[in-house]
């Protein structure tokens, strides 16, 4: 039986000790001093009335116990700031704060015109940016270290994210990049076959996949020499000659193709453009209108 109360703080130390794997890695990510990480697993040890960590070697293992905080911990943080949050809001505290995780394309165009709406709008809202691409941002997200993920998948209709609040913002068309030499450079559409022995550069991890399988279904295995996160990297690569590449509009759109062409690519493949939230946090004031100005955005571009 617990005999005391186990406090929010203390649960997001042990998180960062279960993530790091010792108590120096895990005050050096919170921000804090190795003996204050020790002092409140102790205290936390004492609310729960048993061993939450074994000492391994040079790195901290859970007990049986520990591994049931750290999973229950997340959703308890997440509902935790989205209480504190909207409380603070409905008593005129403060107008907000939102912590949003953005893919790079997504940073570089839709980002900048929905902040400066929303700093507009409501000039005492505080909103902070990080960038990671999915399925990272989403692992964040369910984590409780940010508000609002503005994410992308291929394919509707998933079961991915069933246990979030889903705002739908566009669809981008994803589109060929060629040498300004290439003989295809100047064709209006070209079928994603025609580039079968081609030398490809890829970009993101879920791109890359998405790649090999468009290619697939249309009967080849694309020969990737080069592949980065960098979208101005694989646009640099393109117009130096060194291969072709498939991206996003976004991507292209924040990129200036210098030596490289676009040209529409057959079969049309989109991924699906969406901001993310959590139930809870849906009902705080400055995150709906984050996800209000997002959806503006998106319907400008």
């Amino acid at each position: 039986m617990i005999e005391r109360m186990i406090e929010a703080r203390h649960l997001r130390v042990l998180r960062a000790v279960a993530a790091t794997g010792s108590f120096s890695a895990a005050a050096r990510e919170l921000g804090c001093t190795q003996p204050a990480v020790s002092q409140q697993m102790k205290a936390l040890e004492a609310s729960a009335g048993t061993p939450l960590l074994i000492r391994t070697g040079r790195e901290m293992r859970l007990t049986q116990a520990g591994e049931v905080l750290v999973r229950h911990a997340s959703g308890i943080l997440a509902g935790l700031t989205a209480a504190e949050e909207e409380v603070a809001a409905i008593a005129g505290l403060r107008a907000g704060r939102v912590r949003l995780v953005s893919f790079p394309s997504g940073s570089s165009t839709l980002v900048p015109t929905a902040l400066a709406a929303l700093r507009a709008a409501h000039p005492g809202t505080r909103v902070s940016l990080v960038e990671a691409e999915p399925p990272r941002s989403i692992e964040m997200l369910r984590e409780g270290d940010c508000d609002v993920a503005l994410a992308f998948r291929y394919g509707a209709g998933q079961a991915e994210w069933d246990d979030l609040v889903v705002r739908p913002l566009l669809a981008d068309r994803l589109v060929g990049l060629v040498p300004e030499g290439h003989r295809l450079a100047g064709s209006d559409t070209v079928g994603i076959a025609q580039l079968a022995d081609e030398s490809w550069i890829a970009g993101c991890p879920r791109c890359r996949r998405q790649l090999v399988d468009v290619c697939e279904e249309a009967g080849f295995t694309p020969r990737i020499d080069f592949a980065t996160d960098d979208y101005p990297a694989v646009v640099g690569l393109v117009g130096a000659g060194l291969g072709v590449a498939v991206l996003p509009e976004l991507a292209i759109e924040s990129v200036r193709p210098k030596g490289a062409r676009t040209v529409t690519v057959e079969p049309a493949v989109e991924r699906e453009i969406v901001a993310l939230t959590l139930p809870d946090l849906a009902q705080v004031p400055a995150v709906a209108a984050t996800l209000d100005e997002l959806t503006r955005a998106a319907a400008r571009a």
